[in-house]
């Protein structure tokens, strides 16, 4: 809703007029200055991602008008882009990890001086990386974790294609959810979404085969069988690297441990070998398979930190990663040599 508006009888044909958001009402904006309409458009389609045509409806104009309105805000100075390049990240040659690692690409992001700032970064590289392999027509799929979840806010254009949820909802306390990361790439015009309407994880196994037999769970998880490119995080299966391990209870952790659990990709968990690990787990997880992975042409896969360098490790060597994205402290551990200070 907007504050200095007032509503107009139909029949009035005033200059300037928008529509209330969510009411479908002809208000006219009284006491916004030519330059405050466009700081708040600019708002909305830079920080908030709606698209110009979301715009344009919600200010009663055409999406060409909305062009012209973003282009003069940025002619008059009212939006800044501030493009920056990475440096290099000190000593690490992402050509020559990626052959050590036997992946067709490698990108390093810096490690920031928090998580956050660390994650922010790889979330930029993500997006980068998601808008670069989507093509017209293309299925892809998207998994969930803390960076792909910022990863979504990232992006900024996708070409019409197919977008499926990888992985079941799995709520984080202050981050999002899998179900509104699929929600917010679905605002890119011609993109249809295919949400998966389920938890990552359930209580028992039958419980999980009565979820996979439904209609819409069942056709979600069955397209990521034509995937032509998926996007999915690395978590290592211990405390604190992985969001899974804090939905479980300590049985099926140590059960898991013992059966040799490296690694976590979507709900999976992989061993030191690159094999599913066979645990109550792997009954009780809806998301994409191991196998279905293997034969998507192009898997993305983005981890951080040091201490999951076993787990990429665990990863990569079930084959299905072509792309990995790892900050510069995990690159390091990786290549064998010490960490940027």
């Amino acid at each position: 809703m907007w504050s200095h508006c007032k509503q107009i009888d139909s029949n009035e044909q005033p200059e300037d007029v928008i529509f209330e958001k969510g009411q479908g009402q002809v208000i006219a904006a009284t006491d916004w200055s030519h330059e405050e309409l466009l700081a708040r458009m600019s708002q909305d389609y830079y920080l908030s991602h709606h698209s110009k045509v979301e715009i344009a409806r919600n200010y009663g104009m055409s999406r060409f008008q909305v062009a012209r309105y973003l282009e003069e805000a940025l002619a008059l100075g009212i939006v800044h882009i501030d493009i920056r390049f990475p440096a290099p990240a000190s000593g690490l040659d992402p050509e020559r990890l990626a052959d050590l690692l036997g992946v067709e690409h490698v990108g390093i992001t810096p490690t920031g001086a928090d998580d956050l700032t660390t994650r922010e970064a790889m979330a930029r590289k993500a997006a980068s990386e998601l808008m670069a392999a989507a093509s017209r027509n293309a299925t892809l799929g998207i998994s969930w974790s803390r960076t792909l979840d910022l990863a979504a806010r990232h992006v900024t254009a996708l070409p019409p294609c197919s977008i499926v949820q990888l992985a079941g909802g799995l709520p984080v306390p202050g981050s999002g959810n899998s179900l509104e990361l699929i929600q917010s790439l679905g605002r890119h015009p011609g993109v249809k979404t295919w949400p998966l309407w389920a938890p990552l994880v359930v209580e028992n196994a039958g419980t999980a085969g009565s979820l996979r037999r439904q209609p819409e769970i069942a056709d979600t998880l069955a397209r990521a069988d034509g995937l032509d490119v998926a996007v999915v995080a690395v978590g290592a299966w211990m405390p604190g690297l992985s969001t899974v391990w804090n939905r479980v209870d300590n049985r099926l952790r140590l059960q898991a441990a013992r059966a040799g659990a490296v690694a976590e990709c979507s709900g999976r968990l992989l061993d030191g070998a690159g094999q599913p690990v066979d645990s109550e787990l792997e009954e009780r997880v809806l998301a994409v398979t191991v196998s279905q992975l293997q034969h998507t042409p192009k898997v993305v896969a983005v981890a951080q930190g040091a201490a999951r360098a076993d787990a990429v490790r665990a990863v990569l060597a079930a084959g299905f990663v072509t792309t990995l994205l790892v900050d510069e402290e995990l690159a390091a551990a990786l290549s064998g040599e010490a960490a940027p200070a």
